[in-house]
């Protein structure tokens, strides 16, 4: 047995790093929900979820109020039963985020104890395809950016041997987009991927519209043109344009990403482990896009997907966007161009438990 004898959350808020802008929002901070569980045979599993800047108290109060209680005395060992029971507990308010983003951070704690007990990191536990994945940057693409930084941070990650990056779209003119995008290939050649991002801004018709704008620039995806409850128009979109669709950062089930995926509105599958529930359900995602033969480029939180997207076969990239600098002792390794899962025992996120404690919110 390996009984959970202690069960406890918090809340630490986190500065962004830099400006971060797109068509719809800025990003004011990242609210970092910590749960930590104890258990009898001496070992402490420690695991998170995050917002961009609200509703991490109501994750919070959801965890300590209804998710941990039920968790203490428990084997930990048994995770799908575990996930299943919290999620079976709280069906009246799932599917959604909220629950979501409770359930990554207990599901992440209980991974890095499985990992701990293994004496085996992340990366291996959860598959262990291969130990480096290529990696590109968002950092120098966000849309308040002048396209003379855009072409500066996309020749600097070129330089660096990155062989991608990713450009926010959604310029009021589609002039003004395509003028950005084609600075960006014409400096860094027909080499380089370039991905672009619209998080979620447009029509139907102004996204077909820029999709065929954007054809001759040769971009890698297309992400988040519309709604992200919109299915059917993401598979229009799909069949009108050879640009693939990505998709998956706003979706919160494993049935979601079926519905896209069986429909053809997914081309690139973009599963986020805190707003999908956790690496239990992450991998599900990623296994059904196997079986659909899509692959993965996971949102943010590159920290714990560079060993995600390592433990399967159809991960491609990591989206660099560091962002618990100010909380970790080390950073993830990066080499000529990819980036290197941690071969330590647990996640592999080497936390600075005192700066953590300095930035706990009440």
């Amino acid at each position: 047995m390996s009984t959970i004898t202690e069960a406890t959350a918090y809340l630490v808020d986190l500065e962004v790093e830099t400006v971060r802008t797109d068509a719809v929002q800025s990003f004011l901070k990242q609210e970092t929900i910590f749960v930590s569980l104890s258990t009898t045979d001496g070992l402490t599993g420690l695991g998170y979820s995050y917002t961009i800047g609200t509703g991490g108290t109501a994750v919070l109060a959801l965890l300590r109020d209804h998710l941990l209680p039920r968790l203490v005395g428990k084997d930990a060992r048994n995770v799908e039963e575990l996930w299943s029971d919290l999620f079976w507990s709280t069906h009246a308010t799932t599917v959604g985020a909220i629950t979501s983003l409770a359930l990554a951070a207990v599901d992440t704690a209980l991974w890095d104890l499985r990992c701990l007990r293994a004496g085996e990191p992340l990366w291996r536990l959860a598959g262990g395809y291969r130990q480096q994945v290529p990696l590109y940057d968002t950092e120098g693409g966000w849309l308040h950016l002048t396209t003379d930084e855009l072409v500066a941070g996309a020749l600097a990650s070129q330089k660096a041997g990155w062989p991608g990056v990713k450009l926010k779209v959604g310029k009021p003119r589609v002039h003004e987009d395509v003028e950005r995008l084609r600075a960006v290939r014409d400096a860094v050649g027909p080499s380089m991927d370039i991905m672009v991002d619209a998080n979620q801004s447009m029509t139907y018709a102004e996204a077909k519209r820029r999709a065929a704008a954007f054809e001759a620039v040769d971009l890698s995806w297309f992400e988040e043109p519309l709604p992200a409850d919109d299915v059917t128009g993401h598979v229009r979109l799909a069949e009108s344009t050879s640009i693939p669709i990505a998709v998956g950062e706003s979706l919160y089930s494993v049935s979601q990403f079926r519905e896209y995926v069986a429909a053809g509105g997914a081309g690139i599958v973009q599963v986020d482990v805190a707003r999908i529930g956790g690496i239990t359900p992450w991998l599900k995602v990623a296994h059904l896009a196997e079986a659909f033969n899509l692959e993965v480029c996971p949102h943010f939180l590159m920290e714990l997907h560079v060993s995600l997207t390592a433990a399967v076969p159809n991960g491609r990239y990591v989206e660099h966007i560091p962002q618990l600098r100010a909380i970790t002792q080390s950073e993830m390794a990066v080499v000529d161009g990819h980036a290197v899962a941690p071969d330590v025992p647990g996640l592999g996120i080497d936390w600075d438990q005192d700066a953590v404690d300095d930035r706990r919110v009440g």
